[in-house]
Parts: C-alpha cells; sequence; structure tokens
C-alpha cells in the first residue's frame, strides 16, 4: 500500500515538467522526532526561565530519531521489505576509469543489480544541469563514464544494490579498502572541471567613513573575470559572456555580490571604471610600500580543508512506487526543497518522465553544520531507487565513506595586503585575493568565495579596498555550505595582520582596533551599512580591562620561570559575523481556545541549536504562557495559501500590488544562522499581536469592571504600559490577570484568538497594509496574515472563517523591499571578542590551551543558556581549525576512502579547557533590542585569538592553519639557528 497523496501536511512547491512536487516532515516525527503535539510545559518555569531544553528528555533518553535511524518498514505507507545499495568510488583521478572487477564477491555476493554511468544514459538519468542552481552545481556525471578520467578524488564509478541486507553487509566489507576493484587504464593526469567563478569588488569610500562611496558594488558593479587556464583575465582585456544567475544564490548569504555581478552585465562599461579604480588603488598601495608615512604589510596565509564531523553521516532512503507513479525520499537535508527540486530535475529528462507523476520529500531532524545543505548525496539513493525492482532502496554513509565523500570546509589561500598610516594608525586599503579550493564539484563554491571577501574586512573600516574572490576546481573532495562559509577564513587573515601592524607601529593591539573599528553608520566594503550599533568600541574597552590581556607581559614572567621549557602566550582577535541571507522568510500560526490552552505550528525545524526551545520562549515573553501544544517543521499551512516564484523588480512591483497570495519566499532554510532573529521575527509579530488585539482588549475589559470604571478608569494605561509578568498581564499599576482568565474574556467578547503570519526580509522587511475586523486598517511587518476569531464572536465573523478554520485577510497595499536592496549584502552583525592563554612545549612543540574568554554582543539573549552551549562548541571547533584538525587536498587525502577518527585529529575536552572557560555578555541597549543570530560566530574569533597568543609565546607569527606541533619546533629551530 502506498501513502497517500494530498497537501495535508506536505507543501506543494509547484509543477515541474509535469511532476507534482511535495516536501512534509517524517509522518512519525510527531510522536517521537520532533515531539509535535501535546507536552508538558515543565521545562519553562512560570517566570519565563527555561530549566532545560524542550527538547531535552528526548535527546538524552534516546527518544530523538534522526532520517539515519529510519528503514522503509518505519514508514507508514512503505513496503516492509527494502533494498540495500553502497557506492564502489574512484580512488584515482589521474588516468581512466575502466570498470570495476567483483570477481573478490564469487557467485553467492554478486549485487542483484549493478548501476553504471552507461546504465544511467541509456535511461536518461544523470546529473541535473538545468536546474536553479547553475548547470554545474552538482557536477558532470552521477558515475564516472568508462574511459574517462574521474573529475575528483572519491567520485562514485557504480552502485551495487542488494534485496537482502546480509547479502549486501557481507559484500560491503568484502569489498571495502580494496584496491584492486576499480580498473584503471591510461595515465592522463588530473582533469578537474572548469573553474567556477572569479570576481572582484572595488570600493572608493567617501569623504567620511558615514558618506557615500565615490564607487562601490553596491550602488555601482563588480568585476567579472574569466580565466585562462587558472588565470583570471580582467576587464577590460576581457569583457565576461552574461552571467546566468542561479536562482539559489538570489538568497544566498553571498546574493548581494551576485547582483553586484549582475549589475556588471546590465552595464559592462561600469567594469571598465571599477578597473580603473583597482589601478589606482594598486598604483597607491605600491607607492606607499616606498613612503616612510606609511606601512604596508603583504601576508598569504592559507586556511585549511576539513570535515564538519557531524553527527548524522549523509543517508537517503528512496522508493519508486510504480503504482502511484510516486517518487518517495527520505533523507537528511538543511534544504528540504532544494533535494525535492533536485530529484524533479533529475527524473525530468529521464525515459521514467511519462511515469513519474508526484515527487514527496519526507525529511526528519539532522545536524550538519551546513554540509547538508545542498548535497548531492540524495542523487545516488534516488537513481538506484528506479533500479531496485520496486523496492525502497537505502544508502547511508558510514564513516570512511563519510570522510570520502562528505562535503568538507573549503581550504583558502590567501594573499593580502593592508596599507596604514603610521602617525595615526589608520587603515587606508585592504587589497586581497582569497582562491578558495571548491574541489571536484561547484557546489556553493562561487557563494562561499563572495563570502570571503565579504567577510574579509572583519570590524574595520578600509577607505579603499580592492577584493578579488575566485573559486577554483580541483580534483580534492567537493567543499560546500559549513560553519563559518568563507569569513572564518578570511576573517582569521585579517586580525593576525592587525596584531603584526600594531606590533610594527609600536600600538597596543586593542588600541590600534579601537582607531580603526567599524561604529554606528560606517560603509561596508560592499557599499552598505551595518543595521544598528555595532558597539564595537564598548567591546574593545571591555576586553582591554580583562584581567588575562592586562596582566599579560607579567603571568607570561611568572609563568614560564615556574614552568622552564614552557613558553606562555596571551592573543586576542576581535571579529564580526553576518546571520541571515539575502531572503528569509518566516511563517506560523498562534492560537488559543477558551480554557486558555496555546497552540502554536511553527516552520522552524530542530537541528541542534535549540530552535524549538527559543520560539517558545519568545511566545511566552509575548503572552506570559508558553504553548500546551507544538508543531513545528511545518511546512503546510492551509491558512496562508501562499505560493512563490522568483520576480525581478518590475515582476515583484506588479505581484505586489494583484496578488494577495504571492510572496517572495515561502519557508525557510535552516542555515546563515537566521533562526533566533529572522524566523523568531514571525514569531515575536505573532505574540505582539494577540497580546495587542487578545489579551489588551480582555484586560481592559476586565480592568474596567465595577463601579465608577473599575480599577482602571482613574489612571491612564495604554498598550505601551503592558507587561508580562509570572502572575500574569499586569502594567501601569493594574493587578496581574492570567492568561487563563484573559483568553476566557477573549472568547467572551468574540476578540480574535488566533493569528498566522508570514514575514519576508531582504535586509528589510516587506510590509503590508490589512483592514481587520474588530482591529481596523494595519500597516504590520508582515506579507500575509489570517485570524481566528473567538467563541463569541458574530456569525458573520465567524463565516470568514473559511481558510483553514482562519479569515485570510488580503493584504490592501503591499511593500517588498526593492531587488536591489539585497546588494547591499549582509547588514545584520553579531561582533565577538576572544581572549586565549595558552602553553607551548618548546621540546615537543605541543600547545596546550589553559584559559579562553569570549566576549559577544547577542542583543536580547531569548535562551542564554542556548547561547552559551553554541559558544562551548563553536570554540571547540575554532580550536580544532587552529591546532589541529587539517585534510589532505589530493592523492593521500579522504578521497581515498581511508580517513577515519583514527587518522583525523578532533579537538578532546582536554584539549579545549573545557573547566577554564569563561564569558561575558553585553547587556541589550533597550529591553527592546532584538536578539542576534549567533551560531556561526562562536567559532570564529578564537582561530586568530590562539595565532596571536601563538606568537606571544614563541615571538613567531603563523599564518598557515592548522599550527601544529611540527609548525611550531620549526619555527623555534630556525630561531635557535639563527
Amino acid at each position: 500500500m502506498s501513502m497517500r497523496i494530498s497537501r495535508r501536511g506536505f507543501i506543494k512547491l509547484g509543477v515541474i515538467a509535469g511532476i507534482t512536487v511535495m516536501v512534509g516532515k517524517l509522518p512519525m516525527a510527531y510522536a517521537t522526532e520532533m515531539n509535535s503535539g501535546v507536552t508538558s510545559t515543565d521545562w519553562i518555569g512560570r517566570d519565563g526561565k527555561v530549566k532545560y531544553r524542550w527538547d531535552a528528555i528526548r535527546k538524552v533518553t534516546g527518544q530523538k530519531n534522526f532520517a539515519r535511524d529510519y528503514r522503509a518498514k518505519d514508514i507508514p505507507g512503505w513496503p516492509q521489505e527494502q533494498a540495500y545499495a553502497f557506492m564502489l568510488k574512484s580512488t584515482q583521478a589521474d588516468r581512466t576509469f575502466e570498470g570495476i572487477n567483483l570477481s573478490l564477491l564469487g557467485d553467492e555476493l554478486q549485487p542483484d543489480r549493478l548501476v553504471l554511468q552507461e546504465d544511467l544514459i541509456q535511461d536518461g538519468l544523470n546529473i541535473p544541469r538545468d536546474t536553479g542552481m547553475g548547470s554545474e552545481f552538482y557536477g558532470e556525471n552521477i558515475l564516472v563514464p568508462k574511459g574517462e578520467t574521474p573529475p575528483i578524488y572519491g567520485h562514485p564509478v557504480a552502485i551495487l544494490i542488494y534485496k537482502d541486507f546480509d547479502r549486501y553487509s557481507a559484500a560491503y566489507r568484502r569489498l571495502q579498502f580494496r584496491d584492486d576493484v576499480v580498473l584503471y587504464g591510461e595515465e592522463t593526469g588530473i582533469k578537474p572541471p572548469k573553474n567556477y567563478g572569479a570576481a572582484r569588488y572595488v570600493r572608493i569610500g567617501g569623504e567620511t567613513p558615514t558618506s557615500p562611496s565615490v564607487f562601490s558594488p553596491y550602488q555601482d558593479s563588480a568585476i567579472k573575470g574569466v580565466f585562462d587556464g587558472n588565470n583570471v583575465v580582467w576587464p577590460p582585456e576581457a569583457i565576461a559572456a552574461p552571467m546566468l544567475v542561479p536562482s539559489l544564490l538570489h538568497k544566498e548569504r553571498s546574493g548581494g555580490f551576485i547582483r553586484a555581478l549582475k549589475k556588471a552585465d546590465e552595464k559592462p562599461e561600469i567594469q571598465r571604471v571599477a578597473m580603473e579604480h583597482a589601478d589606482a588603488i594598486s598604483q597607491e598601495l605600491e607607492a606607499a610600500t616606498h613612503n616612510p608615512d606609511k606601512f604596508v604589510l603583504q601576508r598569504q596565509g592559507f586556511s585549511q580543508s576539513i570535515d564538519p564531523s557531524a553527527m548524522e553521516p549523509d543517508n537517503c532512503n528512496s522508493w519508486y512506487d510504480a503504482s502511484t507513479q510516486t517518487l518517495h525520499i527520505l533523507t537528511a537535508t538543511q534544504s528540504p526543497a532544494g533535494v525535492a527540486t533536485m530529484a524533479a530535475d533529475l527524473v525530468k529528462n529521464s525515459h521514467f518522465h511519462p511515469d513519474v507523476k508526484n515527487i514527496v520529500l519526507l525529511t526528519g531532524s539532522t545536524v550538519g553544520y551546513g554540509s547538508k545543505d545542498y548535497s548531492v548525496y540524495p542523487i545516488y539513493a534516488m537513481a538506484a531507487s528506479f533500479y531496485s525492482g520496486g523496492l525502497p532502496v537505502r544508502m547511508a554513509n558510514n564513516r570512511y565513506e563519510q570522510f570520502q565523500m562528505g562535503m568538507k570546509r573549503h581550504a583558502v589561500e590567501m594573499d593580502v595586503a593592508i596599507s596604514v598610516d603610521r602617525q595615526s594608525g589608520q587603515f587606508e586599503i585592504l587589497k586581497g585575493t582569497y582562491s578558495c579550493n571548491g574541489g571536484g564539484r561547484e557546489n556553493l563554491s562561487v557563494a562561499v568565495s563572495h563570502v570571503a571577501v565579504r567577510g574579509a574586512q572583519s570590524i574595520y573600516y578600509f577607505p579603499k579596498s580592492d577584493l578579488t574572490a575566485l573559486a577554483m576546481a580541483t580534483p580534492a573532495v567537493e567543499a560546500g555550505s559549513m560553519r563559518g562559509f568563507g569569513s572564518l577564513q578570511s576573517m582569521a587573515i585579517t586580525e593576525l595582520m592587525v596584531d603584526e601592524i600594531a606590533n610594527e607601529l609600536k600600538i597596543d593591539p586593542i588600541e590600534l582596533r579601537r582607531r580603526n573599528a567599524v561604529k554606528t553608520g560606517y560603509v561596508n566594503t560592499q557599499g552598505g551599512v551595518f543595521a544598528g550599533d555595532p558597539r564595537n568600541i564598548e567591546m574593545l574597552d571591555m576586553a582591554a580591562k580583562y584581567p588575562l590581556w592586562q596582566n599579560r607581559e607579567a603571568d607570561k614572567k611568572a609563568y614560564e620561570a615556574k614552568n622552564p621549557g614552557h613558553l606562555y602566550g596571551v592573543g586576542f582577535a576581535h571579529v564580526q559575523q553576518v546571520y541571515g541571507s539575502s531572503g528569509v522568510p518566516t511563517i506560523l500560526s498562534l492560537e488559543f481556545d477558551a480554557q486558555g490552552r496555546l497552540s502554536m505550528r511553527h516552520c522552524v525545524q530542530e537541528i541542534g541549536t535549540g530552535g524549538t526551545t527559543s520560539q517558545q520562549v519568545m511566545v511566552w515573553q509575548a503572552l506570559g504562557k508558553a504553548p500546551d501544544y507544538v508543531e513545528f517543521g511545518v511546512t503546510e499551512f492551509e491558512e496562508l495559501p501562499l505560493h512563490t516564484s522568483w520576480a525581478d523588480q518590475k515582476q515583484q512591483d506588479k505581484l505586489a500590488k494583484t496578488d494577495p497570495y504571492w510572496t517572495p519566499g515561502l519557508i525557510p532554510d535552516m542555515s546563515s544562522s537566521s533562526g533566533v532573529y529572522y524566523i523568531g521575527f514571525g514569531t515575536r509579530q505573532a505574540g505582539k499581536f494577540l497580546l495587542e488585539n487578545s489579551l489588551w482588549p480582555a484586560a481592559k475589559a476586565i480592568w474596567s469592571e465595577g463601579y465608577g470604571g473599575g480599577v482602571m478608569n482613574s489612571l491612564h494605561v495604554t498598550v505601551e504600559d503592558l507587561r508580562v509578568t509570572e502572575e500574569g498581564l499586569t502594567g501601569g499599576g493594574m493587578p496581574p490577570i492570567p492568561f487563563e482568565v484573559l483568553a476566557k474574556k477573549a472568547h467572551e467578547m468574540g476578540l480574535i484568538t488566533g493569528v498566522a503570519v508570514h514575514a519576508y526580509s531582504s535586509w528589510q522587511w516587506a510590509e503590508a497594509e490589512f483592514d481587520i475586523p474588530t482591529v481596523g486598517s494595519r500597516r504590520l511587518p508582515l506579507d500575509a496574515l489570517a485570524v481566528k476569531y473567538g467563541d463569541g464572536a458574530p456569525q458573520k465573523l465567524k463565516d470568514r472563517m473559511t481558510t483553514g478554520g482562519y479569515d485570510f485577510i488580503k493584504r490592501t497595499e503591499a511593500f517588498f523591499p526593492p531587488t536591489d536592496r539585497s546588494g547591499a549584502d549582509p547588514t545584520t552583525v553579531t561582533p565577538a571578542s576572544c581572549i586565549v592563554a595558552l602553553d607551548v612545549d618548546r621540546a615537543s612543540g605541543e600547545v596546550k590551551i589553559l584559559h579562553h574568554h569570549m566576549m559577544m554582543n547577542p542583543g536580547k539573549m531569548i535562551v542564554p543558556e542556548l547561547v552559551s552551549g553554541q559558544v562551548q562548541g563553536g570554540t571547540a571547533m575554532g580550536i580544532g581549525h587552529a591546532l589541529y584538525e587539517e585534510l589532505p587536498l589530493y592523492a593521500d587525502g579522504p578521497g581515498d576512502g581511508t580517513w577515519n577518527f583514527n587518522r583525523y585529529h578532533l579537538p578532546r575536552a582536554s584539549e579545549v579547557a573545557v573547566w577554564s572557560q569563561s564569558a561575558d555578555y553585553l547587556p541589550p541597549l533597550s529591553e527592546t533590542s532584538p536578539p542576534k543570530g549567533m551560531a556561526e560566530l562562536g567559532m570564529i574569533p578564537i582561530l586568530p585569538a590562539v595565532g596571536n597568543a601563538l606568537t606571544h609565546a614563541t615571538g613567531k607569527r603563523f599564518y598557515q592553519f592548522p599550527v601544529t606541533a611540527e609548525k611550531i619546533l620549526a619555527a623555534l629551530a630556525e630561531e635557535d639557528n639563527a
């Protein structure tokens, strides 16, 4: 029996090539993985303080399930039997693939079906190329054709399918690590794809840091390069062909830079102007090297390839049900819409296309640190499901396979120059080239290279900048989305250089940062302005007073005297990280019944950050009540029957006026640290709406009861006076009223008792006018709204509740941020500082982290314990990047299939100073300050802080990560030999 296909519980993404594409949550997730439904509120106190995570009990007792935990028999409607598949992969990338030798398996373990690229080509199944992500996004072929050289180490060459687990397991174990199964031919040398992209961003600042730019990518254009081999040719020598802008990148964190490149297509002559400015910057930089009043520091840096090391390796179950002409998929992904459209793009040019009418994707909990964002992995299971004789197919990496094929963090080579005025210490020019090694599949390499360039300025103002982003193709294992997304690599080198400049100019490192830190209204290297007050100076002042920093010289002398043969060092770094992307939607519904039971359905998915906890805390902060019933990861809201499509400015303006059901983005991906501010924005708006239009009028009615207008009559109380307390709603001197009492009154009065909202941001929130019964006309930072009326409402209002039980309020006027608004690139940032103390053993070169202290400006913290957890986990990842974790890129790297944690050094608790870490957080500027995204930021500042601490300890500077014991010993040996 096949799963019944309906819109209930699913979101219909649309029809692609005649195939209906739908996305939903894992059916069993409501009871297990997400624990949606009626839930205890014991996890939160009456005062709104969290006792433990909402999902804590499920996590520690093993009730939180991941997609990897499921087999076909666990999924309602799927068959009880299933097939299993694994891939053989090429460990060579410099000779042709000529076939496979399965003689080791004997007769008894031969696969029930062997799939080669020739089979896929015959059936029209291959890597989706005409997708919204670009033709090379997922590579060129699913498997390697015979006679061709694999473009990447670890590229799959065959899929082996078994209809029983025992034979599958035995065959897999017999073939693993064998180098005589995949057959090779002629030695050809490496054959990676063409390089992925080259762009250059030039800015000439105005008279002051807050003046409009003379020239910038935001207001003018970027420069597009073309590759001649691995060399880049820039205009005017070569004007690049028009760039096809992938729809994915319209909403990526690099979306603003992509738009700057699109402007280059529209006005190619501007590229010539940009090149003239770039040449002038180069000449000025060269002149500064000969000017005794200037100092120019030029350095080459390297940030290594690392593995995300997520708990759950890649996995996918796929089943083609011919009886209903439906392709079912269950996979671990952070980008459900991407997988669903990938499936349609895979099938639409195949011989199976006429038979496939529906695609249904189910997703569950996962943790990937970005590594499951637009992964190629599900393609292999989907392709296999057409060759399994009607059985579902399960494919799941073990740890060796995950190292071999899982996406990595980009290795980045950086060539950077900073010029500074010696007398004032003011930075003048930042010029850098950031070459990101994307490996043998493009994936998000172009976006990562742009974000690396965008992050290079760190917290500093540069009047002039010339920044080059290169996304290079090599045979290394594919690199893609990962925590830090390029800016980790580029900001670390900038911070190391700032310390070296301070040493040259004999200025205290924190003082030099004060002189150059971005302040309110300063223009960034893209030509945009960061949102709000960055508060960098406050944070630097706080760091300067911290005892670990103030006493560093005295502590060094005392420590080294007490510990002969050991060197002591303290290092500091201050960075900022963007959160959100250039297109983030949020959607939810929130309602209560007459007994005061509160229900919430929400789009947020739990990926380990505690999003399901923080969204509920936001509801308590608005209403004084946590939900009694919750459903997370919701993708279909009948209350808000919206649809979406990409639109340019002209189309957007038309749709905003004529189609109240259109929105630029429907549901969010869980990426870019967008949860607490961007996705939570909708939660806060829904709570505020019910507070103002339900609880407030109900409270007024109660406070006005009795003789002479009640206890409220003699005082002037407004909605702005309201405050939520553990006793209930109060304010303006009024007695607290419990939520349950207010809910009963709101229903009696027929007030609005439920609201569904949709909001959309592209570095600015969409707004719309709504004519709301019982409320009137309101302009809200929402683009869609539906309401539900209480039990006592008149019948004419109840008759309006025909859309999923709600009254959908068609907007009368709408404003969406101009499409060029995203050209400013990210404007929401979170800053953080880090101070590290460490010990270097002169004899072994080994480093011991003694203490680290983080300072952060998180805005209003919703759940401080979750912030602390992100800082602790991120700090451990940063230490790993600084000192331990590294993957060779090519022949001896993970693509050979022999890498696991026995060879890959993840830091242990003893190596991250787990018992001697601390943190300080700036208090919010006011109670209305919003929360800031910070999950990615948690790992960044400690990376350069460790580098600067090593310099303080050894007197040597390190620009190549990781800084291993061998590198330290070599540097110390140079000193000894000198």
